[in-house]
This record gives structure tokens, C-alpha cells and sequence, in this order.
């Protein structure tokens, strides 16, 4: 059974076990922020330790999948790419794609990566997969640096579209943890999860539109498309950056819907399994 700390009063503290479907305690949250800090930091020096070239992985992986994309699909098969050069159109679909699955493949697998801490002590289990997400934002801003190199090589000029990325930025961090606290409260009970998420995220990105423009859909299927939420997530996030490509609203709205509802879902079910969590992991 899982429990849940309750202040009653000053110097003393409740623990109660949960019930029911617990609404998300932001209070409790913005409690253990610190552990939150912690379990990043720990997030990011794991994954660059005893490795030689360090946190330069993080550019060196979306540069080197850039200029693969551009060989075979842009010299090649001539896919287009909406006006734009073709390694900048590659590369700003990358980047987002990248962010929202590092945070799906390191939150998915982390509250079994974290049985040992889950099953000795209390602390919001969310903060776990929360702590992966951010941890691959981080790991995003630092290549995001290589993308405005970019825009100013090729001399684009953002306009007010630009104020619209942080959304979008935003949209691709909720659309990873929407899903991944799905998949990570389903690990816990089904282990198929981490042989199922590597074929799921392959497919996944070629449904998206990273080395290929939402023009190239047949217009018959571009309803059915949208309700993939990364389509509208990275067409915005090239929109706004960018400002070549038109952000597709209905399609954006959509997404951003779809999006939304997978987190709230996600929340509600990963508190379920919450409550049972320390028993079975």
C-alpha cells in the first residue's frame, strides 16, 4: 500500500494511506522541489559519466543525424523541405523529436531504474519521471545553441512568430511526460514496456513530420495524421522559429488537445498505480 504524507500541524506529520483518485498535490510538489533538483543533476551526470567527449554528445547526435537525413533524403530522394534549406528543415525537426524522446526512453524505465529509493522512503513518485523529462531539456537547450548558429548562417530572420516557442517548447515537454507516466506506471506491472518503447519510438518518428513537410500527406489523410500530437507540436515549433512554414492551425489545435488529454490521463492513472506502487515494483 502507498502512502501519502499529510501536515496536521506544525512540528508533526500524517502519513495516510491513499484512496481513491487522489488529485495531483502541486503543494506537495513544491515541497520536495529540492529532491526534485537533486534527481536531475544525479539525471545528467549518470548519463555523460566516464564517457570521453562529455555533454558534447548532445550536439554531436542531432548534427550527426542532420547530415544523414540531408545525404539520403534531401541529395538523394529530394524530399522537400518547404524552402528551406534542407539541413536546417532537418535539424529543427530533430531537435524537438529528440527532446520528447530521450524523455520518453529515460522516464519510461525510471521508477524501475529507481526501485531501491521508491521501495526505502516516501517522496511524490511523480518527481521520478518528471526529473528524466527535464533532465533531457536540458540536454535540448544546450543543442538548441547549434540551431540559432543556424538561423543566423543562413541568415533567417524570425519574426513575432518567435514568441510562440516557448509554447511549443512547452507542448513537446508535457507531450513527453503525458506519455511517459503512462508507460512508466505500466512498467512497473507489464515488463514488456522497455522492448516494446524502441520499436514504438521508431515508428513514432517516421509518423512525424521531421525529414519530410506536412505538404507530402495526401490531404485525405492529414485529419488522421494530426492525431499524432508531435505533428502539429514540431510544424509550430519549425513555424516559430523559423517562420517558412505556415503552423497549420487546426492541425496544431488538435495536437495541442490530443496532447493535453494524454497528460491529464497519464496523471490520474500513474496516482492509480501509485497507490500500489512500492508493493509490486
Amino acid at each position: 500500500m502507498e502512502f501519502r504524507r499529510a501536515s496536521i500541524q506544525p512540528g508533526r506529520v500524517l502519513i495516510r494511506p491513499v484512496s481513491g483518485w487522489m488529485p495531483l498535490s502541486f503543494r506537495e510538489l513544491w515541497e520536495y522541489r529540492e529532491l526534485l533538483y537533486f534527481l536531475v543533476w544525479r539525471d545528467l551526470k549518470v548519463r555523460y559519466k566516464q564517457t570521453v567527449l562529455g555533454v558534447a554528445w548532445v550536439v554531436l547526435q542531432p548534427l550527426f543525424l542532420m547530415l544523414v537525413f540531408t545525404l539520403f533524403f534531401g541529395r538523394l530522394v529530394g524530399v522537400p523541405s518547404d524552402g528551406l534549406p534542407y539541413s536546417i528543415f532537418a535539424y529543427s525537426g530533430i531537435l524537438p523529436w529528440q527532446l520528447f524522446s530521450r524523455g520518453l526512453n529515460e522516464a519510461s524505465m525510471s521508477l524501475v531504474a529507481n526501485e531501491r529509493v521508491i521501495t526505502k522512503i516516501y517522496f511524490p513518485r511523480l518527481l521520478v519521471p518528471v526529473s528524466a523529462v527535464l533532465s533531457s531539456l536540458i540536454d535540448f537547450s544546450v543543442a538548441f545553441i547549434v540551431l540559432v548558429g543556424f538561423v543566423l548562417f543562413y541568415g533567417i530572420q524570425p519574426g513575432l512568430s518567435i514568441l510562440a516557442l516557448p509554447l511549443f517548447v512547452l507542448l513537446v515537454v508535457t507531450a513527453s511526460l503525458g506519455v511517459s507516466v503512462w508507460l512508466a506506471a505500466l512498467n512497473v506491472v507489464y515488463r514488456d514496456v522497455r522492448y516494446t518503447l524502441p520499436l514504438l519510438t521508431q515508428i513514432w518518428m517516421f509518423a512525424t513530420p521531421i525529414i519530410y513537410p506536412v505538404s507530402v500527406v495526401p490531404e485525405a489523410w492529414r485529419s488522421l495524421y494530426s492525431l499524432n500530437p508531435m505533428v502539429g507540436v514540431v510544424e509550430g515549433f519549425r513555424w516559430s522559429l523559423l517562420g517558412k512554414t505556415s503552423p497549420a492551425d487546426l492541425m496544431f489545435v488538435v495536437s495541442a488537445l490530443i496532447v493535453v488529454a494524454v497528460f491529464i490521463g497519464g496523471i490520474f492513472y500513474f496516482q492509480r498505480v501509485e497507490q500500489t506502487l512500492a508493493d509490486v515494483i
